[in-house]
């Protein structure tokens, strides 16, 4: 991990762990950003899938763990803390969801608490993973699933996927192109409702996903130059404030991803 300049520090920590097709025909990891690039539309953020996994199994772990030892006279911490997000979230969905779907409510607590993980990687120093990874003869390490586009990307299309689903089931296929082809100036200016009905459609999950992305990656971007910038004894005067203040930026997005995903939905079941 040599870094001969703060601008190779920099690059080498926003670069992915980069697995593709060479141009050559062979299959390989990525040893640059040039190579990266050049593997194209197919190459495969190794790093973004590891953590995006282990921390989705470690928030059904967990949930589990407090699901099967629940305690009604002695609840633990971790019970409690658990009961509390429960709570919020069931109260959010209650309050902004209009419709009858059950799959609301666990998949707001869902998002809510693995897009809260992910984002909460941003709090670890930003040389303690890649260092370990580069010990083990991995060269690159980005440990921030949100501060990938195309994770923050497929979460919201998975999202955009069910407002389309939910459309369609709840209003059925003519009431939902109606809806596109007829609202808001009426028969008269199709043409004119199509255009803006489809930009505000696809500008949904595009504002989802790159809200989350272009927060968390700004964050992760001035703890990589504090520590570019700033020698080691020196680092804790502003990256211990900054993630202090950070704490509290990881939690609104992943609360505000929630929310635009109970609010997008509810707008799926509601017909006009």
């Amino acid at each position: 991990m040599a870094a001969n300049t703060p601008g190779d520090y920099i690059r080498h920590h926003l670069q992915n762990l980069t697995y593709g097709r060479h141009p050559d025909g062979s299959w390989g990891f990525a040893h640059s950003a040039g190579e990266a690039a050049d593997m194209g539309f197919m190459a495969v953020h190794v790093d973004t899938l590891f953590w995006s996994v282990l921390l989705g199994g470690l928030f059904l772990w967990l949930f589990r763990r407090v699901a099967v030892s629940i305690s009604v006279d002695e609840p633990g911490r971790l019970q409690s803390c658990i009961e509390v997000i429960v709570e919020m979230v069931d109260n959010s969905v209650k309050e902004t969801f209009h419709g009858t779907n059950p799959l609301i409510a666990p998949l707001a607590l869902t998002l809510f608490v693995w897009v809260f993980l992910m984002n909460f990687m941003d709090l670890i120093p930003v040389d303690f993973i890649p260092h370990a990874s580069y010990l083990l003869g991995i060269e690159y390490m980005k440990v921030v699933p949100t501060t990938d586009v195309n994770a923050t990307f497929g979460l919201a299309f998975s999202v955009f996927f069910l407002m389309i689903y939910y459309s369609i089931k709840v209003k059925g296929v003519g009431g939902f192109f109606g809806e596109l082809a007829f609202h808001p100036f009426g028969k008269a200016l199709l043409p004119v409702n199509l255009v803006l009905e489809l930009v505000s459609l696809f500008a949904k999950p595009l504002s989802l996903s790159l809200r989350l992305f272009g927060n968390l990656f700004a964050g992760e971007l001035i703890f990589i130059l504090i520590a570019a910038l700033l020698p080691f004894w020196a680092q804790w005067t502003l990256s211990v404030p900054w993630a202090i203040f950070h704490i509290l930026v990881i939690t609104l997005q992943a609360y505000i991803f929630m929310m635009l995903t109970i609010v997008y939905l509810s707008m799926s079941h509601e017909t006009h």
